[in-house]
């Protein structure tokens, strides 16, 4: 795509402003891993009015890809029962599907996908019991690879929005957007 996808304009905020803007509702704590154009993402961050609920976690390891992120990010929500794994590139997603999703949580799973039309989208609900797992796997892991494991008790929500499918790559994509 060649543009940085968090300051991407959507709806008069950046792309990350809106995800933050999203999750004030529903999140204690909002957890924003950077690596490339950290303090960019900060000081775009940093404008809204909720931004003390905001922590920034810098991932020295970002070349090595999303896992390590998420890696990463965990090490600060140590204390959390559940957090909710949100790609950058889901500003879309309407306000009410956040609070529809965390409804979903129960005692029987440990991870929830939000899906459409059958087909698995994010973001991810992922319970304080898969934390260690996903913390101490390869850096070249993947939640797909972490997904197979046995411990992993996975729920898939079949819900009406198709956003979860987005994943902004291209300027095609940004365009239909």
């Amino acid at each position: 795509m060649k543009k940085f996808k968090p300051l991407l304009p959507f709806h008069g905020n950046s792309f990350i402003q809106n995800i933050v803007l999203k999750l004030n509702s529903v999140c204690d704590k909002i957890i924003i891993v950077t690596g490339y154009k950290a303090n960019t993402v900060e000081e775009n961050v940093e404008q809204l009015i909720i931004h003390s609920k905001v922590e920034f976690v810098f991932n020295k390891l970002y070349k090595k890809g999303m896992f390590t992120s998420l890696q990463k990010g965990l090490s600060a929500v140590a204390e959390s029962d559940w957090i909710l794994y949100h790609f950058v590139d889901q500003p879309g997603l309407p306000d009410k599907f956040y609070t529809e999703f965390i409804q979903k949580v129960d005692d029987l799973h440990n991870w929830i996908q939000p899906s459409y039309k059958k087909q698995a989208g994010h973001p991810i609900l992922i319970h304080k019991t898969l934390f260690s797992l996903i913390a101490s796997a390869s850096p070249e892991s993947s939640l797909r690879e972490i997904s197979k494991i046995q411990t992993v008790k996975r729920k898939f929500w079949e819900c009406d929005y198709k956003e979860i499918l987005q994943d902004i790559d291209t300027d095609k994509d940004y365009a239909k957007l």
